[in-house]
């Protein structure tokens, strides 16, 4: 096996064929590589050196963050506009990677160009980075080399992932709001049972009478917290941890968790609306791109983002691979709503099946919209409801020997 050849990043200044001088970041094995490759693109290098690189990884700049979804959202996003304007694709990557403040997504950029410049297919150098291009962008922009219609597919890639960022921000915005609520809720609890009970009970016990109900169940409780809130915040942290390495690492229980979150009212019919936005939006963009149908619900069965889902696509390949016709595949499985099946169906008779697909997409990506703000709006009365209840009847609890004490004056 060959060992990979170790690159290093090298800043470079020079004069392009105008006569301007242009300066900027490659990443290559050695200066002379550099040297090499800016006269492939008409660049005369005029001085070329290693970037230098902070002591002991402090300064020189900005850290490296991660790279999100949203940021590789506004790379496609980027290079169609680019490309679309008629920009030489090896000078496009130098101008959006200008643009760009995450240093590992400039970085990933760079690696990109470079490849490209050396002669490999844009497709070909998305692939070297399959964690952060899925399979679905990667054969899109195969297809749209291939056919010569690079500019209209990266149009296609960059809309069909807006379309997912959206989908998905809309969902977490659903699920964040609560999770917070519930969140501080647990830790102004604690934060009265562990620091305000305890100076109460020290009141309490000069009284010498008997609590009510309430305060001895809260006093109680208040023990139990100061003695126990580090462990129950311990195993809370380490449940958390396992459950989501066992979302990570386990298939079957990722899948029994998905199957399961189907199940919960309210919050299933969101997922289940979500899943069929993604289902019909990548459809659409797939077929549109001119990947053969089965092809392309190879590429749908690993985007819909729900293992029910998933596994009710591959049923669907299998019978359309067979000769079946998909809306009756789709209606055999049973899981997708009568109206995309009916949507599918005039999309085959008519021969614009990636514009139906495209309407049902949008409908159920409305759908979701509306899905979150009804459930937003569900969930504020029953959150202030449960603040109340849990945080009012502490205090009020606090509070009956006070006013028994008063009553009896």
């Amino acid at each position: 096996m060959a060992k990979a050849t170790k690159t290093s990043m090298f800043v470079w200044e020079g004069v392009n064929r105008r006569g301007q001088a242009v300066k900027g970041e490659m990443s290559s094995a050695n200066s002379a590589l550099v040297k090499a490759q800016l006269r492939k693109q008409g660049i005369d290098p005029k001085k070329v050196k290693k970037a230098p690189q902070p002591l002991f990884g402090i300064g020189g700049g900005p850290k490296k963050k991660r790279i999100k979804s949203s940021d590789i959202t506004f790379f496609t996003r980027q290079m169609a506009t680019m490309v679309k304007s008629g920009v030489p694709l090896v000078q496009s990557f130098d101008i959006v990677a200008d643009g760009v403040d995450n240093l590992s997504l400039k970085q990933v950029i760079f690696e990109i160009r470079d490849s490209v410049a050396s002669g490999n297919d844009f497709a070909a150098a998305l692939k070297q980075h399959p964690n952060l291009f899925d399979e679905l962008t990667c054969n899109l922009v195969e297809s749209g080399e291939q056919a010569g219609t690079l500019e209209s597919m990266l149009e296609k890639v960059a809309v069909y992932k807006e379309k997912t960022e959206a989908l998905k921000a809309k969902i977490k915005k659903a699920m964040m709001y609560p999770a917070i609520t519930l969140l501080v809720a647990f830790a102004v609890t604690v934060i009265l049972l562990v620091k305000v009970v305890p100076s109460f009970d020290a009141m309490f016990q000069s009284f010498g009478s008997e609590l009510p109900a309430p305060t001895q169940f809260v006093v109680n409780l208040s023990e139990f917290a100061q003695e126990y809130y580090l462990y129950v915040i311990g195993a809370i942290v380490i449940i958390g941890v396992i459950f989501n390495q066992a979302l990570s690492k386990s298939p079957n229980f990722r899948d029994n968790f998905e199957r399961a979150l189907l199940q919960v009212p309210v919050v299933g019919n969101l997922i289940k609306q979500a899943a069929v936005a993604r289902y019909a939006r990548v459809l659409s963009t797939t077929f549109a791109a001119g990947v053969p149908l089965v092809d392309a619900l190879d590429s749908v069965a690993g985007a819909v983002g729900n293992s029910v889902y998933r596994d009710a696509v591959l049923d669907i390949r299998d019978e359309v691979a067979s000769g079946q016709q998909m809306h009756l595949a789709m209606r055999s499985v049973k899981i997708f709503p009568n109206m995309v099946v009916q949507m599918t169906s005039i999309g085959e008779e008519s021969g614009a099946l990636d514009t139906m697909l495209g309407k049902a997409a949008n409908y159920y990506e409305d759908e979701v919209d509306n899905a979150v703000d009804s459930l937003t709006a569900m969930i504020e009365p029953m959150i202030m409801v449960f603040l109340g209840v849990v945080i009012g009847g502490l205090i009020v609890a606090m509070y009956l020997p006070i006013f028994q004490i008063g009553d009896a004056i």
